[in-house]
């Protein structure tokens, strides 16, 4: 056989699953959809869910693992932000299912256990047969320490789910990591099969314009990619929001901020360096503007910072509220989270990178950015603890800046924009794949569509009819 025909093969090869098969135990509380996904994770044995925030990824991992610890009598760790593990917790008693929140490897059980992330070196991870990734974007850079440390420590593990919401279309990264992870392939063998150099740039790889139907369809053999019910056959009634409501405070510069950074006039920044300059130029005033309003309001607010000197100058001008800061004590911010969750602060005052991922803040309503952020996914995911399912109220996101951070602004805006519009072009492409995926594990192949009639040669059509009957 030839290396070409070999190189098809494979490439149209069903990854065969190397879970567990029915029947399965699922909480009768799971909806249809969150339950397909669910024993389609068990069949797999190996499987990313991407399922868009507020889908409720919690309790369909907790399911998932509480299935796998039934089937096998073995244990499973859940590994997950900080804070979210005491969430999960409480999703799990929910749905009927005990989990065992662990700081350290005595704490221990039979059974589900879970952690955060920076605690996975207090264990043995050998004495687990199956693990959870909640949130598991965080091993979307291949070069990441985090990503080496998983991989060895779970690299031997039968059992591996990962979690977190949609990637987008076009972060190739993140698909190799989790398919690399999840031990379907290695990240530069995914590279190599469907991808090439775009241009003279080694570190930027292009999706082969032929392959992309082929990828995505491969892509949904082991992750299911889901925004809404519908994407699997459901009803989208119960995840439709309030409106999102997003308000920007267009604020002044301090006009001897911008001459001690070295410029003349409040133009809009464009480099890295002109940006800092232009949040340092009108922080006093976008901190004053913000703090009169959270100050006026007897709500609650989550205000999010980029700088540490906004955060300083927010505590100082909002007297009940509370900063959870990265240097903080694991258990200090855990112990900030809870409360804030509980409803027992008013004005909670942190940045994206550090509370912006896995909680459910639908409590809250009201939020602010004190500066603009580079990075659109921590902006989206930061609103996303608010606008989400189970939310009853519209979501009001209050957005200041000056009129120096203006292409900031528009470039997030034009992210958000073509977020959707990706989006909709991933669920067109893997809609059909991840049903078929989810419903029942099928054989790929391309179907061969004949663009003329096949003439029969001359030794076949002189064969004599008798000689074609079967007795």
């Amino acid at each position: 056989m030839s290396a070409y025909n070999d190189f098809v093969l494979r490439k149209l090869e069903t990854i065969l699953p190397s879970g567990l098969e029915h029947p399965y135990s699922i909480p009768a509380s799971l909806f249809d959809f969150q339950r397909d996904l669910v024993q389609w994770g068990l069949r797999r044995g190996r499987a990313a869910i991407f399922a868009d925030t507020g889908l409720g990824k919690s309790r369909m991992q907790v399911a998932w693992a509480d299935e796998v610890v039934r089937r096998t009598g073995g244990s499973v760790i859940i590994l997950a932000p900080l804070a979210v593990a005491r969430q999960t917790v409480a999703e799990g008693v929910e749905v009927g299912i005990t989990i065992t929140h662990c700081r350290e490897s005595c704490d221990v059980m039979p059974g589900i256990n879970i952690t955060n992330y920076d605690r996975i070196h207090k264990f043995d991870t050998s004495g687990f047969i199956g693990v959870v990734l909640d949130e598991s974007s965080c091993i979307k850079h291949h070069t990441a320490k985090m990503f080496d440390s998983l991989l060895d420590a779970f690299g031997n593990t039968p059992y591996r789910l990962c979690a977190t919401a949609t990637p987008a279309p076009n972060d190739w990264t993140e698909l190799g990591t989790h398919a690399e992870f999840l031990g379907v392939c290695t990240r530069s063998e995914m590279l190599a099969e469907f991808f090439v150099h775009d241009g003279g740039e080694t570190q930027t790889w292009r999706l082969k314009g032929h392959a992309r139907h082929e990828f995505w369809r491969w892509v949904s053999q082991w992750g299911a990619c889901v925004r809404k019910p519908s994407d699997l056959g459901y009803d989208d009634t119960r995840y439709i929001l309030p409106p999102l409501n997003v308000v920007d405070h267009l604020v002044e510069s301090n006009e001897d901020d911008i001459k001690d950074e070295s410029m003349l006039f409040a133009l809009e920044a464009s480099s890295l360096t002109e940006r800092r300059a232009a949040k340092k130029a009108s922080l006093i005033n976008r901190v004053d503007e913000l703090s009169a309003m959270v100050n006026a309001s007897k709500e609650t607010w989550v205000i999010w910072c980029e700088l540490n000197a906004e955060a300083d100058a927010l505590k100082a001008a909002i007297p009940d509220a509370v900063e959870i800061r990265g240097p903080d004590d694991a258990d200090l911010k855990e112990k900030r989270l809870a409360a804030f969750a509980a409803g027992n602060i008013r004005v909670l005052i942190t940045k994206p990178s550090i509370t912006g991922w896995g909680l459910n803040w639908q409590h809250c309503f009201n939020t602010a950015f004190a500066g603009v952020s580079d990075s659109f996914e921590a902006s989206y995911q930061a609103i996303r603890r608010f606008y989400r399912f189970g939310q009853k109220k519209e979501v009001n996101v209050h957005r200041f800046y000056s009129q120096m951070e203006r292409a900031v602004v528009a470039n997030n805006d034009r992210k958000q924009v073509d977020s959707i519009v990706m989006g909709e072009a991933l669920a067109k492409e893997t809609a059909e794949a991840v049903r078929s995926a989810v419903g029942s594990t099928t054989k790929q192949t391309n179907e061969y569509k004949a663009a003329r009639p096949v003439k029969a040669p001359a030794w076949l059509r002189s064969i004599p009819h008798e000689m074609h009957q079967t007795g």
